[in-house]
């Protein structure tokens, strides 16, 4: 019976999945033209996680102050928030990613000149051009502004779900609004917040391939470069699929982890 159990308990996704990556990690270890793939990739692997750490960080900040504007007393700021949310979160990450490259970019630097026009002519600092505005950069603000439409309502739910009757009794207290918000709501929000802003970050992983129609030196897009010159299609996806899976895969299973570990602490 414990056998039993045990098989109907084993995550077979996960053993199917293992294998598959163990296979394909052979395939990398004993065939020279797989580790000549792997050695042409990993520097779009470093870009594809500073992409996405950089994007992640930005759109959680851009997130946490237009879920607090959706609070605020003010109806225009609630409106802002609610546009801004219904906007970003109904346009395709790809047409963003275009909007900003090809239409934001330039006109950002054109309202930088304007706002500083009297310290650029001063010489106190120089004119930007577009091309100042790396592609890379305009790929972060991007994948950032698209998902901070996302995780502005994961906040907003986990802010919600914290007890009013705690933040009454805070007001009694008489704690301000940034020491109710700082002590008893941020902390009790972070963790029904925290697992759907992994699954966001593992959605961002993937997403970011998308940033490779700028030309920026992604897996993906040193992935095209490499099979285009070798004519190595199969091997070089199958490297390309094999780094984003274990990208993926291992924070996958740490936000598991990590939910496991919230669940026991609050039956206890």
């Amino acid at each position: 019976m414990p056998f039993k159990k045990t098989l109907e308990r084993t995550p077979w996704w996960l053993v199917t999945i293992i294998i598959i990556a163990l296979v394909l990690l052979w395939n990398m270890v004993a065939d020279q033209s797989y580790q000549r793939i792997a050695n042409a990739l990993s520097e779009g692997l470093l870009t594809t996680v500073g992409v996405t750490f950089m994007a992640f960080v930005l759109a959680s900040l851009i997130g946490l102050l237009i879920a607090l504007a959706g609070f605020s007393r003010h109806r225009i700021l609630r409106e802002f928030a609610r546009f801004y949310v219904e906007i970003f979160r109904g346009v395709p990450v790809l047409v963003l990613l275009f909007y900003i490259a090809f239409v934001g970019a330039p006109e950002m630097v054109k309202l930088y000149n304007w706002a500083l026009q009297i310290p650029i002519e001063a010489g106190w600092l120089e004119t930007a051009r577009t091309r100042d505005f790396t592609l890379l950069w305009r790929a972060i603000l991007a994948l950032a502004i698209s998902y901070s439409a996302f995780i502005a309502e994961v906040f907003r739910a986990g802010i919600q779900e914290v007890g009013k009757g705690q933040i009454e009794a805070a007001k009694a207290l008489g704690l301000s609004n940034w020491h109710r918000f700082r002590l008893i709501t941020l902390p009790q929000a972070m963790r029904k917040i925290l697992p759907p802003l992994g699954n966001d970050l593992v959605a961002m992983i993937k997403d970011s391939a998308l940033v490779s129609v700028l030309g920026v030196q992604d897996i993906t897009q040193l992935g095209k470069i490499y099979s285009s010159s070798t004519f190595q299609f199969f091997e070089t996806y199958n490297v390309v699929a094999f780094m984003y899976l274990v990208l993926t895969l291992s924070l996958s299973l740490l936000i598991r982890a990590f939910e496991t570990h919230l669940r026991r602490n609050d039956h206890h």
